[in-house]
């Protein structure tokens, strides 16, 4: 079996491998960076490829694989609900970045009648290729994909999670034995602060800022994370008004209808239903003028309702933003994170509203990371990828001394071969 490096290398972004035995080759992943302008993996004919399989519907995963759905016979394999949600990010990537992708709706239109869904733990054919998929607890539907060709296995973890959130199982644990891992590094240097009392911290800091007359602005990503804040305030029993905009409505829709893939489908809808659906203007303009919460996307404050929301509460020092997902250097939240500089009227301008962060990771820290992967059977060679280079080479190095095994943070356009 052999392994080329697209994408994702000592970066966070546009993930994407190459996988060959015999006569198949596949992708895993073939995401995009989704900056100003837009970048993409290494291209690889779409003659040469059987198939895309997608781990999870984050647009640094998928946002670039509509490329291979002009008119080829390529299929994508996914959980369904990755299937949804991927068609939904891909559809708003096209509205905001058109002008910069090689790709329009009618190839997304194709991809989506090219599609072909799998179930967790349901192994299924690719030519001389066997997959997969089990739970990597990162985003509803997300995966870690299992990879057999011949007498050799590889085992690729996506964006993975091994704790237990309010909406999600963590990521499964049983995954036998390897030749070779492909495992992300976003957080391999770093853990996150204990769950529970990091959603305390949340819970009383927006008590606070409605008790004392003003409305706190959540961007929250659309999947995954928008809903967990608000799982996570209906948890606390927060007696407070909490609403929720934009593309996040049409994501809840989704995931009800996906309910195999939560870990509490009733605790979700419970939520849902005592939260306020924000879908006109005249709603907008109305719930910034009362103490609330407000969830919206998008979760760094480019694009979405959230930018309106930023814009009317941002002048007044009762109001807060509370910054709950990572903050890509250049976007607007990051902006507003280190500078405490938002734009209004075209202007930068100094942000009155308290501003604070909280962890609510949907990703392994580091020790979750490590030992999860000390777990995998055999000695593999592991690939550490999809985080900045000092986490990546950090990761290699620490899997290479505590278990003896070749470990590499790769570059772009490496081959390897088990």
């Amino acid at each position: 079996m052999d392994v080329k490096v697209l994408g994702a290398a000592r970066q966070v972004g546009r993930s994407a491998f190459l996988v060959s035995h015999k006569e198949t080759s596949i992708l895993l992943d073939y995401g995009a960076l989704t900056t100003k302008v837009p970048g993409f993996p290494m291209h690889v004919q779409p003659k040469q490829v059987r198939a895309i399989v997608l781990s999870h519907a984050h647009l640094d995963h998928s946002g670039a694989a509509p490329i291979y759905f002009l008119g080829g016979k390529v299929k994508l394999h996914s959980t369904p609900v990755t299937a949804e949600l991927s068609s939904l990010l891909i559809q708003d990537f096209i509205k905001i970045s058109g002008q910069y992708l090689p790709f329009e709706f009618i190839d997304l239109m194709s991809m989506n009648n090219s599609t072909v869904s799998h179930g967790y733990l349901e192994p299924f054919q690719i030519g001389d290729l066997t997959l997969e998929f089990f739970d990597a607890g990162h985003i509803p539907g997300s995966c870690i994909t299992s990879v057999e060709g011949g007498s050799k296995r590889l085992l690729y973890t996506g964006d993975i999670n091994g704790n237990e959130t309010n909406l999600l199982k963590p990521s499964w644990k049983s995954l036998g034995e390897a030749d070779m891992v492909i495992t992300e590094s976003t957080y391999a240097t770093a853990d996150h602060p204990e769950r529970s009392a990091v959603e305390k911290e949340f819970v009383d800091f927006a008590n606070a800022v409605i008790e004392r007359g003003g409305v706190l602005l959540v961007p929250a990503f659309s999947v995954g994370r928008a809903q967990e804040i608000a799982m996570v305030l209906y948890n606390h029993g927060f007696k407070h008004p909490v609403s929720m905009d934009g593309m996040a409505l049409k994501v809840n829709e989704i995931l009800l209808r996906y309910q195999e893939y939560l870990k509490d489908p009733e605790l979700l809808r419970r939520t849902l239903e005592s939260t306020e659906q924000l879908v006109s203007w005249s709603q907008r303009r109305s719930v910034v003028k009362r103490p609330s919460v407000i969830v919206s996307p998008a979760g760094m404050l480019v694009g979405g309702a959230s930018v309106f929301y930023n814009e009317r509460l941002a002048r007044e020092e009762k109001n807060a933003i509370a910054i709950v997902s990572f903050q890509v250097p250049g976007t607007a939240g990051r902006t507003l994170l280190d500078k405490g500089l938002t734009i209004l009227n075209g202007k930068p301008t100094k942000v009155k509203a308290e501003v604070r962060r909280f962890d609510f990771s949907s990703h392994s820290g580091k020790s979750m990371l490590i030992d999860d992967l000390k777990k995998v059977k055999g000695s593999p060679m592991f690939l550490t990828v999809h985080g900045e280079e000092e986490s990546c080479i950090s990761l290699a190095d620490v899997l290479h001394q505590d278990m003896g095994v070749e470990a590499r943070a790769v570059v772009a356009g490496e081959e390897f071969h088990v």
